[in-house]
């Protein structure tokens, strides 16, 4: 049952969104605030959020709430761990974010064909029921549709317009498939190296199911940029999320071998990931391939380009995650366990961004400047005047120089309580030190008995042109809603939120501390 709140709480503004946050010619962005929620944690009848009705009405209560700005995790498919940060492609996107609604009511799916499994979970997405289920549906509606010449000039046009990627990864997909989801480099050796008569013979053999995956993306492309739209139109815009690396059993990696480090076997040699920090004493081995930067410099970073390219026209505003990866890298040994045992190699540095500006202009992004930050990183993100992140569960450990506390932010900032690797408010303060939580309660003024709301008040009252609110801390949940823990493989990436745990109250709180610290308007106050 959906709660009232959008009604209660006041209607969305009319008029559609300015196309931009950007401030004149500048990099900085307008004072604004907005909500980190991904799609799969919003409530729906099949397992999973996705782009359907209540992506809309969440839509309709950020609206109603005063936000601006719906921030979500990358939107491609998820790898090891149901990890949104491994995708099977830089370019495709998450299938299992398909409305199934929507293709039912265009008549590819029977209504008694939507019946829920009963293993479904309101609070958790339980991704092996929820992927058999959905993927099923899609072979039905993709069967439906395909036998149907009378549809086809849109896909077609889709498919035409999207073949630069969109062919080889359908090829990968079906062929992965076909290989029980086996490593690309274990396929039979012809295709693992793609040689060009065993590609031609797959594409003919695996043509149903490469049709499929077609039929899935056009499916996924079309709903997003019609929920995009209807939040443009309400002066909602979204920030995406690029990660800056790929999984290694991905179509790019197996399409352009060239570009990444691999050795004679097509296995990587070296993978991603950061020393031990303060999430990881042994650090966290991503296991990503590294790029192999010098090839990507030679053709003019033309994969990167187009990349953001991509990007930039399923969102707004692009973070770019793990920015310090272009300054600087920590290369781990493949054969190495842990990522203890590593090295800081330069990356491609301003070469890169300079090819993006140069192709593109300059872009609404954020860089996710997190971890050990040294000089040249910093250097690289002020070159480009990229607007740096702050995280308020980092503020209190140390003193008052900490970089993390409001008072020692700039304006070309973006601010947030946590973020998906953070435990929520309220259980990083359960859990914090001592000294953490008298500091806490010191600089914020308060007992520390609405926390949550301490942290969202002292984000939006800051200097940063940004604050960024994750929904648990709004619904003041506890750890066990938390998004994802670094370095765990399992039990992450699942938390889903109801319409029952969203009271009026939320949102009219929230927009009257964004009115108040002149992130929308004030004409709802009363005064």
């Amino acid at each position: 049952m959906k709660s009232k709140q959008a009604v209660r709480c006041g209607a969305a503004p009319n008029g559609h969104a300015s196309g931009s946050f950007l401030k004149g010619h500048s990099m900085h962005f307008s004072r604004s605030s907005g909500i980190l929620l991904h799609p799969t944690s919003l409530p729906g009848a099949y397992g999973s959020g996705d782009f359907g009705a209540e992506a809309y009405h969440f839509v309709d209560w950020l609206a109603s709430a005063g936000q601006k700005l719906w921030q979500i995790l990358p939107l491609g498919g998820i790898g090891p761990g149901n990890s949104p940060y491994m995708s099977s492609s830089a370019f495709a996107g998450n299938v299992l974010l398909i409305d199934l609604e929507e293709l039912r009511e265009l008549g590819w799916l029977e209504a008694e064909e939507l019946t829920p499994h009963p293993d479904f979970k309101e609070q958790r997405v339980d991704y092996g029921v929820v992927h058999q289920y959905r993927m099923e549906k899609l072979r039905l509606a993709a069967d439906r549709f395909l036998h149907n010449p009378d549809l086809h000039p849109e896909f077609e046009a889709f498919c035409i317009a999207e073949q630069s990627w969109l062919n080889d990864y359908a090829l990968f997909m079906a062929l992965a498939e076909h290989n029980d989801w086996q490593d690309w480099c274990n396929w039979e050796p012809r295709l693992a190296r793609r040689e060009k008569r065993a590609l031609a013979k797959a594409t003919v053999e695996l043509g149903d199911d490469i049709e499929f995956w077609r039929f899935c993306q056009w499916s996924f492309f079309r709903q997003w940029h019609k929920l995009k739209q209807y939040a443009n139109e309400r002066g909602i815009q979204i920030i995406g999320d690029i990660p800056i690396f790929i999984a290694y059993q991905s179509a790019e990696v197996w399409a352009r071998q060239d570009l990444f480090e691999l050795g004679a076997d097509s296995r990587p040699t070296v993978v991603a990931g950061v020393p031990p920090d303060f999430f990881s004493e042994t650090g966290q081995r991503w296991g990503n391939p590294l790029y192999l930067w010098s090839a990507h410099e030679k053709e003019g970073f033309a994969w990167w380009i187009a990349r953001i390219r991509k990007t930039i026209a399923l969102v707004d505003i692009v973070r770019i995650d793990h920015f310090r990866g272009f300054a600087g890298y920590w290369e781990i040994p493949a054969s190495e366990p842990t990522a203890i045992h590593g090295r800081w190699l330069p990356g491609p540095g301003a070469k890169l961004f300079h090819a993006i500006q140069n192709a593109l202009g300059k872009l609404p992004i954020i860089a996710e400047d997190l971890g050990i930050i040294t000089p040249d990183v910093t250097a690289l993100r002020d070159e480009f005047d990229l607007p740096g992140m702050r995280i308020l569960q980092f503020a209190f450990g140390g003193g008052t120089d900490n970089s993390f506390l409001p008072h020692n932010y700039q304006r070309n900032t973006v601010v947030y309580g946590g973020t998906h690797d953070n435990d929520t408010t309220i259980g990083w303060f359960n859990s914090a030190s001592a000294h953490e939580r008298a500091f806490t309660c010191k600089y914020l003024g308060t007992d520390g008995h609405a926390i949550h709301w301490d942290l969202i008040h002292a984000a939006s009252q800051s200097i940063a042109d940004i604050a960024i609110h994750p929904f648990q801390d709004v619904l003041g949940l506890d750890t066990e809603h938390r998004m994802n823990l670094p370095g765990k493989s399992e039990g992450y990436w699942e938390w889903r939120f109801t319409w029952e745990q969203v009271q009026p109250a939320h949102a009219e709180r929230l927009y009257e501390i964004s009115a108040v610290h002149g992130r929308c308007g004030m004409e709802r106050l009363g005064f």
